[in-house]
């Protein structure tokens, strides 16, 4: 297979597995994102930026991290 088909089927495979893991999460944390009770002013910032987290990591496994394979991965396999 060549360098972007797998590339594709490698991401395809990852997408739901890690699209599942951290939507979970997320959903897990929404009742601590809008609590109003006592303690809330600890949670909702720590809901905030173990949200935000998740969105940057699930960015940087599915899009960013198959970009970078496919600029450095090349080289490498032209090499030898």
């Amino acid at each position: 297979m060549s360098m972007a088909e797998v590339i594709i089927v490698g991401t395809e495979r990852r997408l739901r597995p890690v699209l599942m893991a951290a939507s979970l999460t997320a959903f897990g944390l929404l009742p601590m994102l809008f609590a109003t009770g006592p303690g809330s002013e600890i949670q909702r910032p720590l809901a905030i930026v173990v949200i935000g987290g998740l969105v940057s990591s699930t960015f940087l496994t599915l899009i960013l991290l198959p970009i970078l394979y496919e600029i450095f991965g090349e080289a490498k396999q032209e090499q030898v």
